[in-house]
């Protein structure tokens, strides 16, 4: 029932979906429905609780490799998640039944800082962030969903273009914090070193360069 519920909401916002839809898909009455859950927001948040788990495996990377090659792969698999999930993603987001809820709000948070943990991990930084690093990691993953929910509306701009976007914009917010910040510098030296001379992160420095010299 979860599963088609899930489905349901994923095709089409929350407030378009019935209960008897979800029952007649489910091929189970709607009287079991309402056995299980009191109404169409319980269902929705339970839909959203199994969407958010899923959404959060695929933060999870081996740490092999340089840095920015796992991130590429990171926002594939967050892009395929958006593809597939599109009026659920966006209603999550932006607006829908269980908004607000403290159920919703809660799953929306473990899901971001999921992100955020793997992050730190993949920097292998251990125990707190320095302040500025944590401002770095939270603010890419408010940038990434506010991309991901404008690419939604119209996809205008190619996913793989995006995806690559969002890599560099970390390694930019990054290098803008190190110039302050000599302790995130040193991190940053030893991941940059790990980059083959194709990675997004080298890409983003001679495009860069190639700016200033025009």
């Amino acid at each position: 029932m979860i599963g088609v519920a899930l489905e349901l909401f994923s095709k089409r916002s929350p407030d378009e979906v019935s209960i008897d839809e979800i029952a007649s898909r489910a091929g189970i009455s709607r009287p079991l429905v309402y056995h299980y859950f009191p109404g169409k927001l319980s269902l929705y948040e339970a839909a959203l609780r199994r969407a958010a788990e899923d959404l959060s495996s695929r933060f999870a990377e081996p740490h092999e490799g340089p840095l920015g090659s796992r991130l590429r792969r990171v926002m594939a698999r967050f892009f395929d998640f958006v593809e597939e999930h599109g009026p659920g993603f966006s209603a999550l987001m932006r607006g829908g039944p269980a908004v607000g809820s403290s159920t919703t709000n809660a799953l929306v948070d473990s899901v971001r800082q999921a992100a955020y943990e793997q992050m730190l991990a993949h920097m292998g930084v251990v125990g707190p962030a320095p302040a500025r690093l944590e401002v770095v990691v939270r603010s890419w993953i408010s940038l990434v969903e506010s991309t991901a929910l404008i690419w939604l509306d119209g996809r205008r701009v190619p996913r793989e273009e995006l995806e690559a976007k969002l890599v560099q914009d970390f390694a930019a917010l990054a290098a803008v914090a190190a110039a302050r910040d000599e302790e995130l510098a040193t991190l940053l030296r030893g991941l940059v070193k790990q980059e083959p001379g194709d990675g997004p992160f080298t890409d983003l420095a001679a495009r860069m360069i190639s700016l200033a010299q025009e």
